[in-house]
């Protein structure tokens, strides 16, 4: 059986490591794996909860079963966890007082300090001594040789404030991870546990892991809606922020989806369930976050690789600065024994191993709050090299749906009549066009009359032909009026200059007369140009728009948005073969589309960005980023962020090494006391955590 539990207090990946190994020598456990940058571990055998809790004893870990998430630990737990760290800096704080009255060499400061450093430092010299019999050099046999090293040689005060400062800083540590991982599990909190069902023209409140697919909800206004579904009576706005990062409320008619986790603002509507409760999209996006976080980054898989080494050569300095002064300088053994020791807790790679992790599961769960769905640490910073990014035009620069943009009648007193004849006739047709002139046509409330078509037409890539009342109209291109069009010169003027600007136009008429000019577009999205000279400024230069248009209609839209480059008339294949050219020009390349007709080329590109329309599963699927507002407008926010965490990635990594290289210097003149180095250690892990945390209140 496998099954998943959560893990709360993991503070470095070699606790996690040990915890990994301690599982899976448990009976009946074939397998196990601890994911460190999410807090979980997943376990392929038979165990319960209390020999989980009791393999994460050495750190105080706490395993929480995922089926049953009601059971809290609460803050007793916390209370007890920390309990020995409080009573020995009691003790310490009496050592002190009896210090000063007894003086250090005195029997009863002795004794408290051992008190101390045995009560807070049990489970780390156990730990500790376990690691040094397998010859495992961890952070806890590094604390545990320095801290009997000073014990021996009578420093006893600094031995206990040791232990002390290493709890304190493992406490930190454990604070911070947990805070960061939980970031993402808060949105599970915003969805409801319960709905209301009508059944049998009954209302009922039904848990919603008793929901089934089919069942309707009512949702009230100023109620979150709990599960996915489908609108199948009313109208309302919902605030979909928890799922696009978008505040703004979005229109719901019958036949819209809604998602669980939503605000329904002002209107009372029932919602036809789609999706069960662990389905929802929600849920989903939750699991590709957690999922994400797991997948290590390159910065993080490099440090993780150089602290194996790290650790080992830290012990092997230790050993020759103990041996090498007074073997060879006549120096004092006592002194040197300290400095050795003193460098050993210095050289603890807690910072440096925690300095990558806790920056990319916070950028991770800061971009998913924010409606940027990031499916991996490698996804991210990528985004932060990018030298490029091209984009598909329809639906990702443009909104993807055709408007009639100009309607220009020749007699506006007929303006009526055409429309009734307009309508009726793109009425017989299934071309898109067709629908976008419908749609105006209602959209403008105009009074309709369906008129009687005969000898209905369509002729290809021309247009349609009808007989209303004798008399035969057509709507179509220029090739369908060749007749009369160079004859009429004023309409075939407006027709080319529409033309011109990137407009499909149409003309309406009969076999002898122009009636009126037809104009439709994919309109270019408000943010379309914000968003691009955005990216320009933000140091990516070169922009590219690929689409299936043709050239000129093609150049019309790029010139609008302000792209750099402008390729047209592309196939699907021509635009993977073009991302594999920009890949060899510019090195680091993403490609923006909506992660249907464009997936070769997204997942040719270092970096695939899908449109997430407002959470379809094939965005989620086929992208390595989704932006879940359907809008480019978060894209800048995600580059920001790639490059914010990039810088401080580089920052943690040189704060780690420059604090340990300025406590490593004081060795030369013999200033380095344990004090300094478990400060400098639990300042650099400190610095490097809370400089990591800062990702998570990064915004657009």
């Amino acid at each position: 059986m496998i099954k998943t539990y959560k893990v709360e207090g993991l503070s470095c990946t070699n606790c996690s490591k040990k915890f990994e190994d301690n599982v899976r020598a448990l009976p009946n456990v074939s397998d196990a794996k601890v994911s460190f940058n999410t807090g979980k571990i997943t376990v392929n055998g038979d165990v319960d909860l209390d020999d989980l809790n009791k393999a994460g004893a050495f750190d105080k870990l706490q395993v929480i079963d995922l089926s049953n998430p009601s059971i809290d630990m609460g803050n007793n737990s916390k209370v007890r966890e920390n309990l020995p760290l409080i009573i020995s800096a009691l003790i310490i704080m009496c050592a002190m007082i009896t210090q000063s009255q007894f003086g250090e060499e005195s029997i009863y400061t002795i004794l408290l300090y051992i008190s101390a450093i045995v009560i807070g430092g049990f489970s780390l010299f156990k730990e500790g001594f376990k690691d040094l019999l397998k010859l495992n050099f961890s952070m806890q046999s590094l604390m545990t040789i320095a801290i009997i090293g000073a014990s021996l040689i009578g420093q006893w005060s600094e031995g206990a404030i040791v232990v002390i400062l290493f709890a304190l800083s493992e406490a930190l540590e454990r604070f911070s991870m947990d805070k960061a991982r939980n970031s993402i599990r808060s949105l599970m909190d915003i969805a409801p546990k319960d709905a209301l069902i009508l059944k049998n023209d009954v209302e009922i409140l039904v848990q919603v892991e008793d929901i089934e697919v089919g069942d309707i909800m009512i949702i009230k206004p100023g109620q979150k809606i709990p599960m996915d579904g489908v609108v199948a009576f009313g109208k309302t706005s919902v605030n979909q922020s928890a799922i696009t990062g978008e505040s703004v409320p979005v229109l719901k008619d019958v036949d819209d989806d809604v998602f669980a986790g939503t605000l329904n603002q002002d209107g009372l509507v029932k919602v036809s369930v789609t999706k069960l409760v662990a389905d929802s999209t929600l849920a989903k996006i939750i699991h590709l976050v957690e999922e994400a976080q797991d997948e290590k980054a390159p910065a993080q898989a490099f440090v993780d690789k150089f602290s194996k080494y790290y650790t080992p050569t830290i012990m092997l300095i230790s050993l020759l600065v103990i041996v090498l002064p007074p073997l060879f300088w006549g120096g004092e053994w006592n002194k040197w024994l300290y400095q050795g020791l003193s460098l050993l807790v210095v050289g603890c790679p807690c910072s440096l191993v925690i300095s990558t992790p806790v920056s990319i599961v916070s950028s991770i769960s800061n971009a998913a709050k924010h409606g940027v769905l990031i499916k991996g640490g490698i996804y991210l910073e990528e985004v932060g090299k990018l030298n490029a990014i091209a984009f598909d035009k329809t639906g990702t620069l443009t909104k993807g749906e055709p408007v009639v943009t100009d309607y220009v009648v020749t007699n506006p007193h007929r303006d009526n009549e055409y429309i009734n004849i307009i309508y009726s006739l793109e009425s017989y047709s299934q071309h898109p066009l067709a629908s976008a002139i419908m749609k105006y046509i209602s959209d403008e409330k105009i009074q309709i009359e369906n008129l009687n078509i005969d000898n209905f037409l369509s002729v290809a890539g021309m247009g349609i032909t009808g007989t209303i009342d004798s008399i035969h109209y057509k709507i179509g291109n220029s090739k369908l009026f060749d007749n009369i069009a160079n004859e009429d010169r004023h309409h075939l003027s407006l027709y080319h200059e529409l033309q011109s600007q990137g407009k499909t136009v149409m003309i309406f008429g009969t076999h002898d007369e122009i009636l009126a000019i037809i104009a439709v577009a994919d309109e270019v999205r408000d943010s379309s140009r914000d968003v691009i000279r955005r990216l320009h400024n933000m140091g990516i230069e070169h922009t590219i728009m690929l689409t299936g248009d043709n050239q000129s209609t093609a150049e019309v839209i790029g010139r609008q948005v302000g792209v750099t480059d402008i390729k047209g008339s592309l196939m699907p294949e021509d635009k993977l073969e073009y991302i594999t050219q920009l890949k060899k020009e510019y090195m680091n390349v993403a490609m923006v589309g909506d992660g249907i007709n464009d997936a070769p080329a997204l997942a040719s590109a270092n970096v695939g960005i899908a449109m997430g329309g407002s959470g379809t599963d094939t965005a989620l699927e086929t992208a390595d980023i989704a932006l879940m507002n359907d809008n480019l407008d978060k894209l800048p926010f995600l580059v920001k962020l790639s490059k914010k965490t990039l810088a401080i990635i580089k920052q943690n990594i040189a704060i780690s090494l420059v604090l340990k290289l300025i406590a490593l210097l004081l060795i030369i003149p013999g200033w380095l006391t344990l004090w300094i180095a478990i400060i400098a250690d639990m300042g650099a892990t400190l610095l490097v955590t809370l400089n990591g945390l800062r990702l998570m209140r990064v915004s657009d």
